[in-house]
């Protein structure tokens, strides 16, 4: 999902047109075939045919091996007789080149059936992301948003990173977390969190009550080793937002000017799932968020990346480069530099979101009647 479910963009390797790949095949028994015209080598070249029906099982389907399987034994034959080569080794070459052509094709087959699993099996993955990660809208209440997701795995389409924002009847309400672990179990937790957070962002009045919520939903569900770290923030009320931080990377503010600064928490609190043992609730967090304000919510898949000298990203620095009027062009350019300075590939699931404030237009000013004394002109604009 673009609106940064990316499982993409950023830098991707140079890759040949996929309509020529098709053709290498004929090519390369093409350039045999002329070398032993204009050398007239006879059996130097001729065994040399088995590379078109060897090359075709990973470019064609197994029609296309055998036809060039096919094409490669008459043109060997036609070769071999016109060079006098005696009969039983150019035999032994056309048998050559009829059993790689048979041994190709069924590898041709199989090499389509796998592709057509995995096909099947990454728009299943695609369902489930839309299901789980559901795609967020570029304008939610009074925000403008933008999300970027990238899974580590090459062939993954979700992973342990969640996020999720709503309208709710006590306003804007979203969460960003990370799971602990990898792989099934931790996509398991992180629909819980999803679901827990979805209906009681629309229950609760209370954002410490949704954080509440998820907490005993994963002591009941979760494993002894198990949390998940996470941010909750709600804007219940115009020019202010609360932020709750279960253990979380602090959210950047990026206030009207371009200042960020990062949203520590006063008290840290232990992430979801810890708090038994840990012993203290999280505190919420009250602060101003005016118009042209901006906030961006992470994973550690963004600040424990690291370069080729393991060093690591510095999101900060980056978003006050980056930052602009359109989250989704500041995201954008925050992921392509993130990809950059990895040098292509993330080893862990990245995930930001991005909300700003955009300035609300005034009411426009009525004109005014010149012929009408007037005293006093009241400015209702907030």
């Amino acid at each position: 999902m673009s609106q940064a479910r990316e499982h993409g963009g950023g830098h991707r390797p140079i890759r040949p047109p996929t309509n020529v790949l098709p053709a290498l095949p004929l090519l390369i028994v093409s350039a045999l075939v002329l070398a032993d015209l204009v050398g007239a080598a006879g059996m130097i070249w001729l065994p040399l045919l088995v590379a078109g029906p060897a090359l075709a099982a990973t470019t064609n389907g197994p029609r296309g091996v055998l036809g060039v399987g096919l094409l490669a034994v008459v043109l060997g034959a036609t070769l071999g007789v016109r060079d006098g080569v005696p009969d039983a080794e150019l035999a032994a070459v056309l048998s050559a080149l009829l059993t790689v052509t048979l041994a190709s094709g069924l590898a041709s087959a199989l090499r389509g059936r796998r592709e057509r699993v995995l096909a099947a099996v990454r728009s299943v993955a695609e369902t489930a992301q839309h299901a789980l990660l559901m795609p967020v809208p570029a304008t939610v209440g009074p925000f403008q948003v933008a999300v970027r997701y990238s899974a580590a795995a090459a062939e993954a389409r979700i992973g342990g990173d969640l996020y999720a924002l709503m309208p709710t009847p006590y306003g804007v309400r979203l969460i960003v977390g990370d799971v602990r672990g990898k792989g099934l179990p931790a996509v398991g937790t992180a629909a819980l969190v999803l679901g827990v957070f979805r209906e009681a962002a629309y229950d609760e009045p209370d954002l410490l009550a949704v954080v509440d919520r998820i907490e005993r939903s994963l002591a009941r569900n979760l494993g002894a080793d198990d949390f998940v770290t996470a941010v909750v923030a709600g804007y219940p009320r115009a020019g202010q937002l609360e932020v709750v931080n279960c253990g979380h990377a602090p959210p950047l503010l990026v206030r009207d000017g371009g200042t960020v600064v990062p949203v520590d928490p006063a008290h840290p609190a232990p992430p979801l799932g810890l708090r038994a043992l840990a012993g203290h609730a999280p505190d919420l967090q009250t602060l101003p968020f005016a118009d042209g304000d901006q906030l961006l919510l992470y994973t550690d898949g963004v600040t424990e990346a690291r370069d080729h000298g393991r060093a690591f990203y510095p999101l900060a620095e980056g978003l006050a480069r980056h930052v602009s009027d359109e989250p989704a062009r500041t995201l954008t350019a925050l992921h392509d530099e993130l990809l950059a300075h990895v040098g292509g590939r993330l080893h862990d699931d990245a995930a930001l979101l991005l909300l700003r404030k955009p300035a609300l237009p005034g009411p426009a000013t009525p004109a005014l009647d010149c012929g009408t004394p007037v005293t006093q002109v009241v400015d209702v604009a907030d």
